[in-house]
């Protein structure tokens, strides 16, 4: 994927820099804000290591908030691509409906599925859960393609009525998973399962980090395809796209990116339905500038949903997937009676 004109070389730079800009503030309130009030300057000293920084609050800073920031940002970039739960955009392209994205599609139920079954079987986040949350995205991927036989694979509302049913059907085999559990495990996985951000160190960022990094190239490498596929199978074809090809590239990859989130946070939902809607709004529906937009401004997003769940309670601290859901629920209501006027 090429970026022909300088006017548009221009503007990718620019909003990527802006939000970027966004993006670090972001991060920097993440690292500020928690349970430990500290102020600006203690911040700064810190995180330039300075001799007058705190050692208590340097462990608090680097071992515990700054490995969360960092997973925030990256899941808040995966899901506003496609990724875990309300991904969007890689489906809202594909089919051509703004309600279309993985929690819909069941997409991220079935990853939900098989990371619970791999952390009852004891295995480790990575490779275990995070393989058998693949398995279970690819199982229900093909089962909802199945169901859908004898329509294209574009065909919106074939896809989209077979989601609904598969992931209804996910919910009650994790809610049985859930009711099998009878040991301390079973705290654990009803927190994951709302969105847990805080059971992370910086291995697993870096592991994360490895995983998704390739497929944001990846879907940044096709996103004039994406644009080409919003005007039409038959135009798209005739400007050279190859539809089998680029459709199952791009599901496989968002489905690669929903298991390795949901294996390591558990379902953070509705990031995929605001960040892209919003960004669509202001930035235009050219996928070539929305793809680096949303990795930067689904990333600020969720940290900064993160950031209200830990100081919002007055004890403790609530899943970050109760403040996206609070946010993306009414916005999703919205659309439904946009889309049935």
């Amino acid at each position: 994927m090429k970026l022909k004109t300088p006017s548009l070389l221009k503007r990718l730079s620019v909003i990527s820099l802006s939000l970027l800009l966004v993006l670090l503030i972001a991060m920097f309130l993440g690292i500020s804000m928690g349970s430990t009030t500290s102020g600006i300057k203690v911040v700064f000293q810190s995180l330039l290591k300075a001799k007058e920084s705190n050692p208590m609050l340097d462990t608090i800073i680097w071992q515990i908030r700054f490995p969360r920031v960092l997973l925030a940002a990256m899941v808040g970039a995966a899901l506003s691509l496609g990724g875990l739960v309300l991904g969007g955009l890689v489906f809202q392209a594909l089919l051509r409906n703004p309600l279309a994205e993985p929690y819909i599609l069941g997409i991220s139920g079935g990853s939900a599925i098989g990371a619970i079954i791999g952390i009852l079987m004891g295995f480790s986040k990575f490779p275990g859960v995070s393989l058998m949350a693949f398995a279970g995205s690819i199982a229900i991927l093909l089962l909802i393609l199945v169901m859908s036989s004898g329509q294209t694979i574009l065909k919106k509302d074939a896809l989209l009525l077979s989601g609904v049913m598969v992931n209804a059907f996910c919910a009650a085999v994790i809610m049985f998973l859930v009711s099998m559990t009878q040991d301390s495990r079973l705290h654990n996985i009803i927190f994951w399962l709302m969105g847990d951000l805080s059971m992370v160190d910086m291995g697993h960022v870096g592991i994360l980090a490895a995983i998704l990094c390739p497929c944001f190239i990846l879907i940044f490498w096709f996103s004039n395809s994406m644009n080409l596929l919003l005007m039409g199978k038959e135009m798209a074809q005739t400007l050279g796209v190859n539809i089998k090809a680029v459709t199952v590239i791009l599901l496989v990859t968002t489905s690669f990116m929903v298991s390795a989130t949901v294996s390591y946070c558990g379902l953070v939902g509705f990031v995929g339905l605001v960040v892209p809607h919003l960004l669509r709004l202001v930035f235009g529906p050219d996928h070539r500038v929305l793809v680096p937009a949303c990795v930067l401004g689904g990333g600020a997003y969720l940290v900064f949903c993160d950031v209200l769940a830990r100081v919002l309670p007055q004890q403790g601290e609530m899943p970050a997937g109760v403040i996206t859901a609070m946010v993306g629920a009414p916005l999703f209501i919205f659309l439904l009676k946009k889309t049935r006027r």
